[in-house]
């Protein structure tokens, strides 16, 4: 291969030929900035699409742009179970979250998750003995937690910081033993017989609690509640507005998420 050879493909590398449509919806003015207008993805294309991913049977909610350009964002609903994944523009690839955005560290798949499965937060009843907080803070979070789960004590340290700095706002904390967790029930049970948060805050510093038993039907109740819900992990946050996140989050990250109540 001639010197002229490497010449013409490293122009063509660095100054590549125009194909019209080739490029545009890559460029910052591609499709005049809108990709819709130059691309589109149907319900009937994502039906064929979920019935080569094995997912036949599953209610298409919403297509939209995704948050990534060239890349499409499908929320479905599987029977009661929502949940989202994404499609690029070429419809030949099925790719699942999360999406993080680098500035923010925001996990922007959680975020729409949150928007897809809200719930009616006056079902929530907010008689729990363990507050995080101030009770009259107009910010309400209600947090379902497990005292045998080791993320729901990281995001607990994380909403004692939020308490501090802010005092408009106050976590509710409906104890949610995971099935999983077999010492996770009796724990509950302790802890709301003696109403006492720092019990909580014991088993989440893997501290012995003594076992208590009492009559109350709250641990079952939050089991139901949980479940009606759709919620099946912890830790789960429910806000005002029914805005559902489940996992930790840093508290400067928490208290966006809970502005986003106004």
């Amino acid at each position: 291969m001639g010197p002229i050879i490497y010449i013409f493909i490293a122009l063509n590398f660095l100054f590549p030929p125009f194909f019209p449509g080739r490029l545009q919806a890559f460029s910052p003015t591609g499709c005049e900035g809108d990709c819709v207008k130059c691309h589109s993805l149907s319900k009937p294309e994502v039906k064929t699409i979920l019935q080569n991913m094995k997912i036949p049977h599953t209610d298409i909610l919403q297509i939209q742009m995704s948050p990534v350009k060239g890349i499409w964002e499908v929320s479905i609903d599987d029977k009661g179970k929502k949940g989202l994944f994404y499609v690029d523009f070429s419809k030949r690839h099925f790719l699942l979250g999360p999406i993080i955005e680098v500035k923010s560290g925001l996990n922007k798949t959680m975020e729409q998750m949150s928007k897809l499965r809200k719930v009616d937060f006056a079902k929530i009843p907010l008689n729990t003995p363990l507050v995080l907080g101030n009770r009259l803070a107009p910010q309400k979070v209600a947090v379902f937690t497990d005292p045998d789960c080791t993320y729901c004590g990281a995001l607990h340290k994380e909403m004692e910081k939020v308490v501090k700095e802010r005092k408009d706002i106050a976590f509710y904390i409906i104890l949610f033993p995971l099935r999983s967790h077999k010492d996770a029930y009796w724990k509950s049970k302790s802890i709301v017989c003696n109403q006492s948060l720092k019990m909580l805050e014991d088993a989440f510093a893997r501290k012995e609690i003594p076992r208590t038993d009492c009559d109350t039907k709250e641990i079952d109740a939050n089991i139901k509640l949980a479940e009606s819900f759709g919620i099946t992990g912890t830790p789960t946050m429910v806000f005002m507005d029914g805005r559902v996140h489940t996992g930790t989050l840093p508290a400067s990250q928490l208290i966006t998420l809970i502005q986003g109540n106004r």
